[in-house]
C-alpha cells in the first residue's frame, strides 16, 4: 500500500521539508526569460552544473539572445555549449528553434503568450519534458513538468506509469483539485523543483529513500 493518496499529499509533504529555501522564486534560474528556453535544451542528457557553464559562455559571448542565436555560426555555437555535450545536435536544434520563433512569433514576448505545446513538440529535438519545461518556466504556464526523478520517487511509493502523460496527469490532478487557480503555475513550478531536489539528495543508485516524506505525513 502506498503512503500517499494523491499528488497534493505528496506536494504538501515535500513543502514541509523546505527543499527550495536556497532557490529562486520559481526554482528554475532566470524563470520567465529566454535563457530558460536554451537551458531546457542544453540540460537534455547532462547535469545542470554543465549547463550553467554553457550558459555563462553564451552570455559572455553576447550570444544569449533570440536574435543572436538565430544567426550564429554553428561551429561557434558548438564551442560555446561544449560543456553540455551532444553539441552538434543541440546547436542545430537551438538555431532552428530560434529561427522558428522569430518566423512564427516575431519576438520572445509574443512567443511566451502565444506558443502552444503542439508547436513546441513539432520542433526538432523537443520532446514532452523539454516542451513542458519551456511552458512552465519560460512562459509561466500552468503545466507540471515530470521526468525521471518524478518517476523514481513515485516508484518508491509503489506507483508505476506507462507513459509521460500518465505520470503528468497523476501529478496535476491532485494539485488541481486542491489548489486555487491563481497560484497553480507557481505550485506546479515548485512541485517539480521539490521533487528534483529531494531525489537528488535522497537517492542511492536508482533507489530513492522516502523516509523523510513519510515522516512529514505521519507527523
Amino acid at each position: 500500500m502506498t503512503e500517499i493518496s494523491d499528488s497534493w499529499e505528496l506536494y504538501t509533504a515535500l513543502e514541509r521539508l523546505d527543499l527550495l529555501q536556497n532557490s529562486q522564486p520559481l526554482w528554475w534560474p532566470q524563470h520567465g526569460t529566454f535563457e530558460v528556453v536554451i537551458g531546457a535544451i542544453l540540460t537534455q542528457n547532462t547535469q545542470w552544473t554543465r549547463v550553467t557553464v554553457s550558459l555563462e559562455n553564451l552570455a559572455q559571448a553576447g550570444a544569449l539572445t533570440l536574435e543572436a542565436l538565430s544567426t550564429i555560426d554553428i561551429e561557434t555555437l558548438m564551442e560555446l555549449i561544449r560543456p553540455s555535450g551532444l553539441i552538434k545536435a543541440k546547436s542545430k536544434n537551438i538555431i532552428l528553434l530560434c529561427e522558428a520563433i522569430l518566423k512564427d512569433f516575431g519576438s520572445f514576448e509574443t512567443f511566451t503568450h502565444e506558443v502552444s505545446r503542439e508547436w513546441l513538440l513539432h520542433q526538432n529535438g523537443i520532446g514532452p519534458e523539454t516542451a513542458d519545461s519551456i511552458l512552465c518556466y519560460a512562459c509561466e504556464r500552468c503545466v507540471m513538468v515530470v521526468d525521471s526523478y518524478t518517476a523514481r520517487l513515485l516508484r518508491a511509493f509503489g506507483y508505476e506509469f506507462e507513459s509521460y502523460s500518465d505520470l503528468q496527469e497523476w501529478c496535476e490532478r491532485g494539485v488541481r483539485e486542491h489548489c486555487e487557480e491563481s497560484i497553480l503555475q507557481r505550485t506546479f513550478a515548485h512541485f517539480h523543483g521539490m521533487i528534483v531536489e529531494y531525489v537528488k539528495s535522497n537517492s542511492k543508485g536508482k533507489s530513492v529513500s522516502i523516509e523523510h516524506i513519510v515522516l512529514t505525513i505521519k507527523n
